[in-house]
């Protein structure tokens, strides 16, 4: 088995969900840079639910265009691969075009596990362009291991050069991940990357376990930064993978520096949030996280327990009528409760088209 891991470093996309897709033009320029210096081989950048998400605009705006984030992170490396996420719905099939004038080389095409067609024309539109590109499946757990098995071989026949189980919620436990992995590679010959969060704090010991089981690639960012919870941390992993033998190409101290000089001040949130444990123990996309404000404040029900008897019916979509409905069965609180204390107004994206 080999012992080189590849890490995709994922701050300057992922990450942006904590700063609102605010990342500068400057910013991203010199973060590339670094990343790239470090020894970081693939960077995705851009806003954080991917291509063509930065017309939405309103609250989803994102500092810069594509365009924009490309022209600037492109010329800023000398050996990484610099790439962005891509959801169907989002993005339109001319982003690519865009993209690939821009030098784009990698792209990865997310869906929710259990409707991965749309990525079809994005997956051979990409790779007429010469592009790496990765099928995420987003919601992973969502499915049993060996139904998202079959459906690896569907992304395979549109071709994919990998396919990405994701732990959208943060949830996964380890004897999990390797039953999906396993029913993967017994079903279907693919290469294999995984991207966890770390809700129930296990980001990056399921992603060592994922690597020990045979997956190739691994995403980080410095400091975790990230989406609800997080991501595994781009320090710890680098560390963690050194230290189990794995060769990654990245130079510690200056990983350690940039994140420490550039990162954690960005990060706002001390400790544990109840919300993002419940949900990673829910299975719960904190993409829905506007609807169980507005029902548990609307009908004085504890959020926690909207989330978890949500998930009980449906962990990929949050209906707005099933989640009132739910909303009104559960008894309401009576004593004092300041919903505010679960800050529950940072969590505003949605991702769903």
């Amino acid at each position: 088995m080999s012992k080189k891991i590849t890490i995709l470093e994922t701050t300057l996309r992922d990450g942006s969900y904590v700063n609102r897709f605010q990342f500068s033009m400057l910013e991203t320029a010199y973060l590339a840079e670094k990343l790239d210096d470090a020894g970081l081989k693939f960077i995705e950048i851009g806003h954080g639910q991917g291509l063509g998400a930065y017309r939405k605009g309103g609250e989803y705006a994102a500092a810069a265009t594509d365009e924009e984030y490309l022209k600037v992170a492109v010329p800023s490396v000398k050996n990484a691969k610099i790439g962005m996420f891509c959801i169907p719905g989002f993005a339109k099939l001319s982003d690519l075009d865009l993209a690939h004038d821009c030098g784009m080389k990698f792209v990865r095409v997310g869906t929710n596990v259990t409707e991965i067609e749309p990525s079809k024309d994005f997956i051979k539109k990409a790779k007429k362009y010469g592009m790496f590109v990765c099928a995420n499946y987003m919601k992973s757990y969502a499915l049993s291991p060996k139904k998202l098995a079959e459906k690896t071989k569907i992304s395979k026949s549109y071709g994919v050069d990998m396919v990405y189980i994701v732990d959208s919620a943060g949830g996964m436990l380890p004897c999990e991940l390797e039953n999906y992995i396993k029913a993967i590679q017994d079903n279907c010959d693919v290469e294999l990357g995984y991207h966890a969060h770390n809700n129930l704090g296990l980001a990056v010991s399921n992603s060592l376990i994922a690597v020990k089981n045979g997956v190739k690639f691994v995403d980080t960012s410095l400091q975790g930064l990230g989406r609800s919870a997080g991501n595994a941390s781009t320090e710890q992993m680098a560390m963690v993978l050194s230290r189990s033998g794995y060769e990654h190409g990245i130079d510690l101290f200056k990983i350690l520096d940039l994140g420490f000089d550039t990162v954690q001040p960005m990060l706002v949130q001390m400790g544990l949030n109840p919300i993002d444990l419940v949900s990673g123990y829910a299975l719960f996309h904190s993409s829905y996280m506007p609807l169980i404000r507005e029902f548990s404040n609307h009908y004085c029900v504890d959020p926690r327990e909207l989330i978890i008897e949500l998930c009980k019916i449906d962990q990929i979509n949050a209906p707005r009528e099933l989640v009132e409905k739910i909303a009104k069965r559960l008894k309401p609180v009576k004593k004092k409760i300041f919903f505010s204390k679960y800050h529950l107004e940072r969590y505003y994206v949605n991702e769903q088209k």
